[in-house]
Formats: structure tokens, sequence, C-alpha cells
């Protein structure tokens, strides 16, 4: 016959409690304002976004991010009136307007405010949709390429780098962010993982120099094997001699630019990816693919980089006959 030791029904293991009652009632009580600076991933965008605010607050003389939500569409237009004075950019006041915008969006959200008082405002029209970053020629693209011509590390490590940036279209952050196990399959073709803005990730197939130079640096290197380090990394280190962390996307910047110089070229790292968008757009690659390539969210960004219909010898001047 059963004891009333078995008859008892076994009290389920709650998990632990990590926050204290306190500490619960605090974040219950965080604010939307703080809450939507809290939920910005990307470190530049958030530096920017904290400018951009602090600036529009000692503006309007808020004091306090509660303080914001008596914020007026007049305020708003106040202030974009203050940035023309100013003469600032039309991208540098289109971004600052952005970040208030994106702020309220956020409070409309939350209940915190009852509209957006950045809607409706009008913000400066960019010049065109022509890119300020150039792109290079395609002889100039290979003949960077061929540049590093060490033929110890640095060289292997410097060729691999190049290439990836100018055949994938990366971001240098993007580029820094790539560890060794991030070079994988995916239905039998090589591919790169890239973890993009905003946490998003996309997966590249990888291109077959590429993967041939990455080979190349990877067994000179040896650190195939550690999948979870970074793919690239400094060849020299004469501050602290550590070799495993990632390469900085200064030191990307760097790297970029000093070879350009050597074809006097006045370039950093975004201008390969600028070269590798144009490139892809000029051999008919569809747009709404390179921009999900690139990881846009907007595909307006992606047609900055398309220059097709600004070949000269499209332009109707060639068509004039008499």
């Amino acid at each position: 016959m059963p004891t009333s030791k078995h008859l008892t029904p076994k009290r389920p293991t709650l998990p632990r409690r990590v926050l204290t009652s306190a500490e619960f009632s605090q974040l219950a009580d965080v604010p939307p304002e703080t809450e939507w600076f809290g939920n910005i991933d990307n470190l530049h965008t958030r530096r920017a976004y904290r400018n951009d605010l602090k600036e529009f607050m000692t503006f309007a003389g808020v004091r306090t991010p509660v303080e914001l939500r008596l914020i007026t569409r007049a305020h708003v237009i106040a202030w974009r009136k203050d940035l023309d004075a100013r003469k600032l950019a039309p991208g540098s006041i289109r971004r600052k307007m952005s970040a208030l915008s994106s702020l309220y969006a956020f409070m409309t959200d939350k209940n915190a405010v009852a509209t957006n008082p950045v809607k409706g405002v009008k913000r400066p029209k960019v010049d065109s949709y022509e890119g300020k970053t150039p792109a290079i020629a395609d002889k100039e693209a290979r003949q960077l390429m061929s540049l590093p011509n060490e033929k110890g590390l640095k060289g292997l490590r410097d060729r691999a780098l190049l290439a990836t940036l100018l055949y994938h279209g990366l971001r240098r952050e993007e580029l820094c962010k790539l560890k060794v196990k991030d070079i994988h399959s995916r239905r039998g073709v090589p591919h790169l993982r890239v973890h993009g803005k905003g946490s998003k990730t996309r997966y590249i197939p990888l291109h077959a120099g590429t993967q041939a130079l990455l080979n190349d640096y990877l067994d000179e290197a040896r650190h195939a094997a550690d999948t979870e380090g970074a793919l690239f990394r400094p060849v020299s280190n004469n501050r602290t001699g550590n070799l495993d962390n990632p390469i900085t996307p200064d030191g990307v910047y760097k790297l970029v630019r000093r070879y350009a110089l050597g074809l006097g070229l006045k370039i950093g790292a975004h201008a390969l990816r600028a070269t590798a968008a144009t490139n892809a757009l000029d051999h008919d690659a569809d747009i709404t693919k390179v921009q999900e390539w690139l990881g846009h969210a907007n595909i307006a960004t992606t047609r900055i980089y398309d220059r097709r219909r600004m070949k000269v010898e499209d332009s109707p001047t060639f068509k004039v006959s008499y």
C-alpha cells in the first residue's frame, strides 16, 4: 500500500529569482525615454543619438527626460531653423531629426506622448542620390589587392582582408566581428556569416578567390582550429604582445588607407564597400539582392551606389545628331 510520502505531490522547483524586489520596482519605473536609449545596440548610433538628443535638450531648455513629453512641433521647427542657420550639412540635420523622431516614435508606442512632434516637420533634401563615398575603378581594385607583396603572415592577411572587403561589401566593423567559425558551408556552398547592424545576421556566399586567400592566411596564422576566435587578427603587438584579439576598425581603416596611398588614392575602408556595391550593380546584379547583400534596411540607401544612370557614354549629349 502506498504511503503518504508517495501520495504527496512533488512541489515544482521554481526558478531562482535574480532581481530583488527593490530592483524589480526600479526597473518597472524606468521611463520610456531611458528604455528607448537602452534598446539601441550599435555603439556608433548610440553615441550619435546621445549627442543629438543632448543638443536638442539644451536648445529647448529640457533638464530631465520627463520634460521631453512637453515638447511640441513648434519646438522641433524652431530647432530645425536653428540647425539651418548654423549652416549644418543637410545629412547632419536629417540624422539629428531622425534621432529625435526615433525617440518620440518609441514614446508614442509606450503611450508616453499622444503624437510624435517630429512627424510632419520638413527635413532638408539631399542634393542627389549619388554617394559621397568614392568607388574606385576595377583596375584600381585589382591593383590594390596585389599591393601586399610580403611573403609572410602580414602579406597573406592583408591580401585576404582586402579581398574580403572588395568581393563581399562588408562594413569594417562587420569584418572585425568575423570569427573563424563564420566561414562555413550552407547547402554545400562556402559562406560568410556576417553580423551586421541592429544585431542582424546575413549569409554571403564566399568568393572562390577570397576563400583561397583566407585558407593561405589561416594556414600561416595557425588559428584555423580556434573556431570561436577572431578571423582577422593583428600580426604584431608591441604593447601587450597579445595577438588573439580581433583587428580593430581603426586598424582596418589605416591598413586600407596605407595601401591606397600607394596608388595615389585618398580613400578609406568604406570606399571598398562602395566599390563592391557599384561593381555588382554595373554588372547587372538585382538591386534588391544588392540591398540584402549589403545589409541595408532601406533600398534608398542602396540606390546611392547605383551609378549606372550617370555613365557619361549614356548621356543624351551623344545621341544628338544634326
